[in-house]
């Protein structure tokens, strides 16, 4: 009988990984491994809410001060995903979203800047 599985372990190349990765602590480890790494990416690229708060002046007279437009021509920022202001502020200041309005506001902001003012609208409810 041990015969069989040993000859088992031999015939089959993936036998150790099966193995491996069939024990219940170990996939809990990379779970937990691979979940830190991508919180870890993501906090790391993170802009810092004061400077985005500091740089929000120029926002206010359209989007609002505490970014909830007065206006329904132009969009709330306040509590968008900061994933998705970075994106869409990034597509107006180098110019694949066309707006007259929007690209002369952002067209002198570094990536951090937008990162900050993402940040900052994005802590906002």
């Amino acid at each position: 009988m041990a015969s069989n599985s040993f000859k088992h372990a031999y015939q089959n190349p993936f036998y150790r990984v099966q193995t491996l990765f069939g024990d219940p602590l170990v996939k809990l480890f990379y779970f937990a491994l691979i979940t830190a790494l991508l919180f870890s990416t993501v906090s790391a690229r993170a802009g810092d809410i004061a400077a985005g708060k500091a740089k929000s002046a120029m926002c206010a007279s359209c989007h609002g001060a505490n970014g909830i437009s007065l206006s329904p021509l132009w969009p709330n920022l306040a509590g968008q995903k900061e994933e998705y202001l970075v994106k869409q502020i990034k597509a107006f200041r180098d110019g694949t979203r066309q707006d007259p309005m929007m690209a002369p506001m952002v067209a002198a902001l570094s990536d951090a800047d937008v990162r900050n003012l993402a940040a900052y609208f994005s802590s906002l409810k």
